[in-house]
């Protein structure tokens, strides 16, 4: 029997949405689309345990992709802070 333990990556569910750090040039088409500034957007911690494999930075943008039953996919923005 081995006793090697699996370790579980809350990325790795089914369950969690897709989550990706937006490249600079990306993030300022998205800013300017909607006209605000990043400090505007829903904050989410920089140890938040959904982003945590992306190595995230206080500053970067998050694109958040849902599955939706209604609209098929539904895109969300956040911007990391410290935390």
């Amino acid at each position: 029997m081995s006793t090697e333990k699996k370790i579980l990556k809350i990325t790795d569910h089914i369950y969690q949405p897709k989550h990706e750090i937006l490249p600079k040039k990306k993030a300022e088409e998205v800013l300017k689309k909607f006209n605000t500034k990043p400090s505007q957007l829903p904050y989410i911690l920089q140890s938040d345990k959904g982003i945590e494999d992306l190595d995230p930075r206080p500053g970067d943008i998050v694109k958040i992709t849902r599955k939706s039953p209604t609209s098929g996919e539904s895109v969300y923005y956040r911007y990391v802070v410290e935390g």
